[in-house]
Parts: structure tokens; C-alpha cells; sequence
């Protein structure tokens, strides 16, 4: 179980599998239009037009409800049985829960995948913050945790990244976030990011809105053209099937 949720969280992994992804609905795409394979051009149509619509369906459910739904996955309080939810999307407590889990899943696999840390480490130096909800979530990994029995050097600590940087450092020390768990939140932030990144990564998402709505646009465009001309080639197949099936039946008849 554990090396199942390392492997959710491995960018290597899900880079690998969008890769084959892509593979797949482009080698059906590609031999289908040199072969003129109806099977395998229809295939290749059919998962454009799935990624289309999804693409599509995530950009207006993200413009008509952004506030609420970037609102939601910001938000660090747990959704009670009793909370007033009028106007919320049904899915924003779920999305909001899997985010949050995706996070807590990446700081608990934090020293076991290199390409995993160089990746939270990246994220969290680019929007200035530490953990999901705050620093405190380093207390997750078993290396940072900041429990008593924990017998780990970086007890109580948060990585380096977490750290704020002077422009003209030149050396970065690797150990600026050390024992920063054990202290408040204003003791705290003279020396490190306190806030977390899933703030950070909704507001930069609402700043930026129209900026990602562009470019999943300029992303769907390109398969929008690739569903029509799938869609022309094997009308133009079929024409030329049809059109060999008639030369050859009246070829056999006597008075052509």
C-alpha cells in the first residue's frame, strides 16, 4: 500500500504513463491515416473527442464556479455534516479532500523519491510557501516529525526550500529550517514561509485564470482540427470504398 502511494505521487511515474497515453491515440492516428484504417482512425478520433470534451467541461465548470471552487480547495477547514453548502459545486469538498491527500501523500514520500523532492522543493521556493495547509504539515514525514521518540536529525524541521532567501546568498544552508516546527507562527516567519501551498496555488491559479483558460483553449484547438480531419479522412475512405464496390460490380456485368 505504501509503494502504491508512492507511486501516485511520482512525477516520473505520471509522466510516464501520459506519455504512453499519448503514444497510443497518436500511433492509432498515424498508421490509421497511412493505412486508411477505418478501425484504428475512429479509435484515434473517439480519444480526441474524450479529451476534448474533458478539457472543455474542466474550463467552464473552472470559469462559471472559479470563486467557488478555488474558494473550497483553499479553504483548510474540514466540510461538517452540518455546513451550509447552497451554491457549492458537489464536487469541491472531493476535489478539495484530494488535493489536500495528494499533498500529505507527497510530504510523507518526501526523502524516498529524489525526482518527488526536487519537485516539492521547486514548488515551494516558486510560491513562497511550506506544507499544504502550513509548515507544521512537515510533522507528516517520518523524518521531520516532530514527536519525542523521533530519533532523526531534521526532528521538528522543515526543508530547506521552506527557508526565506537573501537575493545575494550565495550559499544556501541546507539546514536554515531546523527545529522551526517547535516554534509559533510569528517566531517562525522571520525565518521561513509559514503559509501553505495549496493558498498559495488556488490564488495564484485565481490571478492567472484567464492566462490558463488561453492556453487550454490553444491546447484543444489542435485536437479540435485533428477529430474533423479523422472525421474527413475515413468519410473520404468510405467514398472510395464505395466507389471500387460499384466499378466492380458493373466491371462483371455485360452491357457496362
Amino acid at each position: 500500500e505504501a509503494a502504491m502511494a508512492c507511486l501516485v505521487v511520482d512525477p516520473a511515474i505520471l509522466l510516464i504513463m501520459v506519455g504512453v497515453l499519448t503514444f497510443l491515440i497518436t500511433f492509432c492516428g498515424c498508421v490509421g491515416s497511412l493505412r486508411e484504417n477505418i478501425c484504428l482512425l475512429q479509435t484515434f478520433s473517439v480519444c480526441l473527442t474524450i479529451v476534448f470534451l474533458l478539457q472543455l467541461a474542466a474550463g467552464v465548470l473552472g470559469f462559471v464556479f472559479s470563486d467557488k471552487v478555488l474558494g473550497g480547495l483553499g479553504d483548510p477547514n474540514p466540510v461538517l455534516p452540518g455546513d451550509n453548502l447552497a451554491g457549492v459545486p458537489p464536487f469541491v469538498p472531493q476535489a478539495r479532500g484530494k488535493v489536500s491527500e495528494i499533498i500529505n501523500g507527497a510530504i510523507v514520500h518526501y526523502r524516498d523519491d529524489l525526482d518527488l523532492q526536487n519537485l516539492i522543493d521547486f514548488g515551494q521556493k516558486e510560491f513562497s510557501c511550506c506544507g499544504g495547509v502550513s509548515y507544521k504539515d512537515w510533522s507528516q514525514n517520518m523524518y521531520f516529525n516532530c514527536t519525542a521518540t523521533n530519533p532523526s536529525r531534521e526532528r521538528c524541521s522543515v526543508p530547506f526550500s521552506c527557508c526565506l532567501h537573501d537575493a545575494g546568498q550565495a550559499v544556501i544552508n541546507t539546514m536554515c529550517g531546523h527545529g522551526m516546527q517547535a516554534r509559533g507562527y510569528l517566531e517562525a516567519s522571520a525565518f521561513i514561509h509559514t503559509n501553505g501551498c495549496i493558498d498559495k496555488l488556488v490564488n495564484w491559479t485565481h490571478s492567472n485564470l484567464f492566462l490558463l483558460g488561453g492556453i487550454t483553449l490553444g491546447l484543444a484547438l489542435p485536437q479540435l482540427v485533428g477529430i474533423v480531419l479523422a472525421q474527413l479522412l475515413i468519410n473520404q475512405i468510405r467514398d472510395q470504398i464505395k466507389l471500387q464496390l460499384y466499378n466492380q460490380q458493373h466491371r462483371a456485368d455485360p452491357w457496362y
